[in-house]
């Protein structure tokens, strides 16, 4: 089977995104429309949760890299000091709760990774804060995002050993912003234009976690990530397409992530990774 975002798009022409998303698990996975939808909503329960458990102040991951972080940024947007505003700057708290959550080992929704996992949920949660999306429309919406993360696992990769963090947070920036463009009531080829504009703006990027570890750049990489997925969306929503075809640009991801040398494709040795501060802590 050859998946596409120009089939996925000619297919939802008629029923709409998210109906092709779920017709498609149905035939795929045998479950009925209620079993499909029900976990669903009990993949938003737990992206809300992890948000939550990452915004506690004294959250620590295992190796202290990380944990505390996204309560402060909060603080910071609460109180009017950031420069990004408050719709972004909750959204960016929430990506960095989610992924802190993830380095001290809590409970989260892969995204379409652990290392990726902040993106999506705070687009989304923060989208329903917003605008007062209902459950069962960011349920939809979640629908979209997976059909869009399936045609990118199968062109190219959504693994940051084999494809870069750009397979990682670029893949997951790129879900998200295909499923804020559905919810704000977008048709199905700007879904897919923001898509690829959220994978042009991180093309090349590399994996290098420090340590080793999906801490460090990782869990600030999902705070740009959704903060991309916004971006990319309102360019598509504006009315401006995207000047190549999305399938072609994740052509390009899978052709880059192939040219990467081992070094920057999650083994922890360049990057970020082969700072001289970063070496000292091993």
């Amino acid at each position: 089977m050859e998946y596409s975002l120009k089939t996925l798009v000619a297919s939802a022409e008629a029923v709409g995104l998210a109906e092709v998303a779920r017709l498609e698990e149905m035939k795929n996975s045998g479950l009925s429309r209620e079993m499909i939808n029900q976990k669903m909503h009990e993949a938003l329960s737990v992206m809300r949760q992890s948000a939550e458990k990452g915004f506690d102040p004294q959250l620590k991951s295992m190796s202290g890299m990380t944990g505390g972080q996204a309560a402060k940024l909060l603080s910071a947007v609460q109180a009017g000091k950031t420069s990004g505003g408050n719709y972004l700057g909750r959204a960016a708290a929430r990506a960095l709760a989610i992924a802190e959550c993830n380095a001290a080992m809590g409970k989260i929704v892969a995204a379409p990774t652990a290392g990726a996992c902040g993106i999506l949920p705070a687009a989304l949660l923060t989208a329903q804060e917003e605008f007062g999306f209902s459950d069962d429309q960011l349920a939809d919406a979640l629908l979209v995002a997976a059909a869009i993360g399936q045609v990118i696992a199968a062109r190219a990769s959504i693994s940051g050993a084999q494809g870069g963090c750009q397979a990682e947070c670029g893949s997951a920036a790129a879900m998200a912003a295909g499923a804020l463009v559905f919810l704000q009531g977008g048709n199905p080829q700007q879904s897919a234009d923001a898509c690829a504009f959220a994978l042009m703006n991180v093309m090349g990027l590399v994996c290098d976690p420090v340590q080793g570890l999906v801490e460090v750049p990782c869990v600030y990489r999902n705070v740009s990530g959704v903060a991309n997925a916004f971006t990319a969306a309102d360019l598509a929503l504006s009315g401006i397409p995207c000047p190549l075809p999305p399938d072609e640009v994740i052509d390009a991801m899978k052709a880059v992530g192939e040219q990467l040398p081992p070094s920057l494709r999650e083994t922890g040795e360049g990057g970020c990774a082969g700072c001289p501060s970063a070496c000292k802590r091993v």
